[in-house]
């Protein structure tokens, strides 16, 4: 939306080069502006208005590094007696499909359509077991060699990490 406003003449009736740049920037400061450009009779201005960059505040967040205890998990080593809110995952049992990157995974290449195996499916090498989504590309991901597909770790849709298990398998 364009807004003009007057500018100060001088002596003969034409606003000078000072004038119009004062006014301009007048303008900018009254309306909260961060630019504005004008071209006028083959002249053109243009002003740009540079804020001060924002401080960023470092957070901390406890981590847990070798056998220390995040903070978080203090309270349960307190009480070795009370039962663990939360059980770590069991290892699988025998040969899994790892994640080669960060993403979100499926087991079918879109919602309607069946899986691309079931568990207790036998599968050929290079034969897709499911997809990683990343970075809005689906990338397949087969069996490296013939297997029986045991179980899936992970249910549809669900953030998966790089080197994470995927697929139980049996030779």
């Amino acid at each position: 939306m364009a807004k003009k406003t007057e500018t100060p003449k001088n002596g003969n009736g034409a606003a000078g080069p000072l004038e119009t740049l004062k006014a301009v920037y007048d303008f900018m400061t009254k309306n909260g502006l961060d630019s504005v450009e004008i071209a006028e009779s083959g002249a053109q201005i243009k002003l740009v208005r540079r804020r001060p960059a924002t401080t960023q505040v470092a957070v901390p967040v406890p981590v847990a590094v070798g056998g220390a205890l995040a903070p978080s998990a203090a309270p349960e080593a307190a009480h070795p007696g009370a039962a663990p809110s939360h059980a770590a995952p069991a290892a699988p049992a025998g040969p899994t499909v790892k994640s080669p990157m960060m993403g979100i995974f499926y087991r079918a290449p879109s919602p309607s359509s069946p899986p691309f195996c079931k568990e207790g499916d036998s599968v050929k090498a290079g034969q897709v077991l499911c997809m990683i989504e990343a970075m809005k590309v689906f990338n397949e991901i087969k069996a490296e060699f013939p297997c029986t597909v045991e179980r899936f770790l992970l249910d549809n849709g669900k953030p998966v990490k790089a080197g994470q298990d995927l697929v139980v398998v049996r030779r």
